[in-house]
């Protein structure tokens, strides 16, 4: 949490308000300025805070010792696997969390790629209003 506030401070803090004030002197309501104006602006920070916490949480171990219930977490079960004899499990865990990896950062840009076009589409059909 702390290191995706810190980064989320540096983006808001080089957003320019200006892109605001000029959807809402084009009369979008405060819920579409949100929507289609800073939204696509700090989307790209947002994906990268969740798969920059979701790739520190492996290395919580201090931290989920001192919370450990009757179940083991995640990174106490790799420290398991690694103080006794290495077995493929490990491994396994290894090639899962990979693959899982890439298919969100996979799924992230499809979905860039998605919008992309759709408002490219959208934006070659904007000067062909009525005259």
């Amino acid at each position: 949490m702390p290191f995706g506030l810190l980064i989320m401070f540096a983006v808001f803090n080089r957003f320019s308000h200006s892109y605001e004030e000029a959807a809402r002197d084009l009369g979008a309501t405060p819920w579409q300025t949100v929507r289609h104006v800073v939204l696509p602006i700090i989307a790209p920070s947002l994906i990268g805070v969740a798969m920059f916490g979701f790739t520190l949480s492996y290395d919580e171990f201090a931290r989920t010792l001192m919370t450990a219930g009757v179940h083991n977490t995640l990174p106490l079960e790799i420290y398991g696997m690694t103080t006794n004899v290495t077995t493929p499990v490990l491994y396994a865990l290894g090639t899962v969390t990979t693959l899982f990896s890439f298919t969100i950062i996979g799924g992230s840009l499809l979905g860039v790629a998605v919008l992309r076009r759709r408002r490219a589409r959208h934006g070659s059909d904007a000067g062909k209003g009525t005259l």
